[in-house]
């Protein structure tokens, strides 16, 4: 009797990019590659059923502070961008960084400290309160959250409070 492997699910990610959000050795152990053919270690034939599949988001996904994360912690943010059109013209920065899946990795809030010179703003995750019985796949997401102030930014360089040494 031999058994005959119908399907499995692997993630395929750039190791460069997911370590970052779930360290190195985590990145590398999702980088490996399916064939998507069956294999059968009996030599007996196998149908192998795939779903459809489901359209790639195009960019990071947007996401909006919970305000109520457990745990929460500062995270590193890739780029900060000033909002350079409409109604937010100068007073909102869209931000993007490397993130995990929810409700285990959920954006509690984001911070600003304003300076004559500078603008510390720090995104700050945890995990959701309902996440207390939930299994989350290493898996690292882009997302993207623009947060509003109350004055233009003017001048000021914007800086990662993640990154500050504490």
């Amino acid at each position: 009797m031999g058994l005959a492997v119908t399907g499995c699910l692997t993630l395929i990610m750039s190791t460069a990019a997911a370590a970052p959000a779930l360290g190195a050795a985590s990145a590398s152990r999702a980088s490996a590659v399916h064939s998507g053919a069956p294999t059968s270690h009996s030599g007996a034939s196998a149908v192998h059923d795939r779903p459809a599949a489901s359209p790639r988001p195009k960019g990071p996904q947007p996401t909006k502070p919970t305000g109520d994360a457990l745990n929460p912690r500062p995270v590193q943010w890739i780029s900060a961008k000033p909002v350079s059109k409409g109604k937010y013209k100068g007073k909102a920065i869209k931000l993007v960084w490397w993130s995990g899946v929810e409700p285990c990795h959920v954006l509690d809030r984001v911070t600003v400290k304003r300076t004559a010179k500078r603008l510390v703003v720090t995104l700050h995750e945890g995990v959701a309160k309902n996440a207390a019985s939930v299994m989350c796949i290493e898996l690292a997401i882009q997302k993207t959250t623009t947060v509003k102030l109350k004055h233009p930014i003017g001048k000021r360089k914007i800086v990662d409070g993640a990154r500050l040494k504490r």
